[in-house]
């Protein structure tokens, strides 16, 4: 399985020559023109993880694709047709099996109402858990790491990490960091995913890797 990484929190897996999508929202530049995209996923309803602009350029090219979210974001995205997840769903499209774990957004503050967010696990071995904590109930094998984030602070970011204990991951969710903040949030990831014998490999916009 191959994973790109782009601008913030967009994900392009490719598998048997597929391809699927994950979160490409508002922080993310306009992704090249992908064909043989066969579904995404978007995990919350927050505009930094999904766009009109880009849903529509994604269909434009692959109109059979299936967009699958939680009912937040069947109730934000109205002018697309989502299938609705809820926690412990499995979804199979192609070379794709998909299962949804968690529920909620993590706390930002008190103030700000919550709403839903399902991470995903995807072929049983890649998690991304969208803006949430959650551990889903299998081993991981390889996973999308956040590295910057109203919601978080670095120190959970670690326990999340070691927890969840993946053999290789990368960062996720890194556009409200400065090129010094990435690499201090990375370096404490890399500490923590050593710990165990794991390793970090951070990549830029349009980078790649074969896990």
């Amino acid at each position: 399985m191959k994973v790109t990484k782009y601008e913030h929190a967009c994900l392009v897996l490719e598998h048997h020559n597929e391809r699927l999508v994950i979160d490409p929202g508002g922080f993310t530049e306009p992704l090249p023109v992908l064909d043989n995209v066969t579904a995404i996923v978007i995990t919350h309803q927050h505009p930094d993880h999904w766009t009109d602009e880009h849903l529509a350029r994604l269909l434009d090219n692959n109109p059979d694709a299936p967009i699958f979210g939680p009912a937040g974001v069947t109730a934000a995205a109205t002018n697309w047709n989502i299938t609705t997840v809820v926690d412990g769903a499995s979804e199979t499209v192609g070379a794709w099996t998909l299962e949804f774990f968690g529920g909620e957004h993590a706390v930002i503050h008190p103030s700000i109402p919550m709403i839903d967010n399902l991470g995903v696990l995807v072929n049983g071995e890649f998690w991304y858990g969208g803006d949430s904590f959650t551990v889903p109930p299998k081993p991981v094998v390889s996973a999308a790491i956040p590295a910057g984030a109203p919601w978080l602070k670095i120190s959970e970011v670690m326990d999340y990490v070691t927890e969840l204990a993946p053999k290789r991951a990368i960062q996720t969710h890194d556009a409200v960091l400065s090129d010094k903040g990435l690499a201090l949030s990375a370096a404490r990831i890399t500490d923590a995913m050593a710990g165990y014998g794991g390793e970090l490999t951070v990549l830029q916009p349009g980078e790649s890797i074969t896990l």
